[in-house]
């Protein structure tokens, strides 16, 4: 993978979280001359969760898993960020997560963590928690009200994802982030724990709403326990629930059965999926996206 983006190309914003985001900007670092990565920061699971308790500090795992996604190139320190200690009192920390720990208290702040990561590691892109604050992802749900990301996403039945505390505002550079871009992509990933997690905070809805940018929808392969039953027109729904309408949904019905979807989202097929069919190709999804920047 190159260690540089493509001159001239457009102003590409990923949303999400987990490994479904850090496919997309995979994708995008073949076809973007610049990337920004908004990232979900509820889980508090495993070692995010630990550094969220102990140091009340946004979860760092997803903001890792992006930054690794967009190393320059192959190095030991680029691959020690996923490197997880055994034994001891870091037992199942990843060392990603205690480095932008570390350099988040260094620089005063999680957003300034981040920044200095970044830069230590020559990442061909940017990446901007979704909130700047330690969240709570919560959904109202079949079974009564859900608080957690890892309870939520075991759960079926899912209506309705928000944070706590409520009123918490979006990253001023992310909404800044989102203002200039040329194209917003929404996943693939966890619809609720990821996507929506990552577009909850408020005035991420309106940001994208008056961007400029074509807003696409990348579908997921297959389901997931908090999706159970969903084909792709069901998340389009949830999306459009939570006040978000694609532009365009790019999905691999082979996978994953496209179902009713009215509104006004246009509807682009294409084969998606890596070889072992678990997983987004990046290069067929660099394409598809490529091919959807304008027009």
């Amino acid at each position: 993978m190159s260690g540089r983006l493509v001159a001239g190309g457009p102003r590409v914003v990923a949303i999400g979280g987990g490994h479904g985001l850090a496919r997309s900007l995979g994708a995008a670092r073949r076809y973007a001359g610049e990337i920004s990565a908004i990232v979900s920061v509820a889980d508090d699971g495993g070692s995010s969760g630990r550094l969220r308790e102990a140091l009340g500090i946004p979860a760092p795992g997803d903001v890792r898993r992006c930054i690794t996604a967009l190393l320059p190139g192959p190095s030991p320190l680029g691959e020690s960020l996923e490197h997880r200690f055994h034994g001891g009192e870091l037992e199942g920390h990843a060392f990603g997560n205690l480095l932008l720990a570390a350099l988040s208290a260094a620089s005063g702040g999680f957003v300034g963590g981040i920044a200095e990561t970044c830069a230590l590691l020559g990442t061909v892109g940017r990446v901007l928690p979704a909130t700047e604050e330690p969240v709570t992802l919560v959904a109202q749900a079949a079974e009564g009200e859900l608080a957690g990301q890892v309870r939520i996403m075991g759960t079926p039945g899912i209506r309705r994802v928000s944070l706590d505390p409520p009123a918490i505002a979006a990253a001023p550079e992310a909404l800044a982030a989102i203002a200039r871009a040329d194209q917003l992509v929404l996943g693939p990933g966890s619809l609720y724990t990821s996507i929506l997690a990552a577009l909850a905070p408020a005035g991420m809805t309106e940001a994208i709403a008056a961007s400029p940018a074509r807003v696409v929808y990348v579908g997921n392969l297959a389901e997931q326990t908090e999706t159970t039953g969903y084909d792709v027109a069901a998340h389009v729904a949830a999306l459009a629930a939570h006040g978000v309408v694609p532009d365009v949904v790019l999905a691999d019905t082979s996978r994953l059965a496209l179902g009713a979807l009215g509104g006004r989202s246009c509807v682009v097929e294409a084969p998606l999926a890596a070889a072992s069919g678990a997983v987004h190709d990046e290069a067929l999804l660099a394409a598809a996206l490529a091919a959807l920047v304008t027009g």
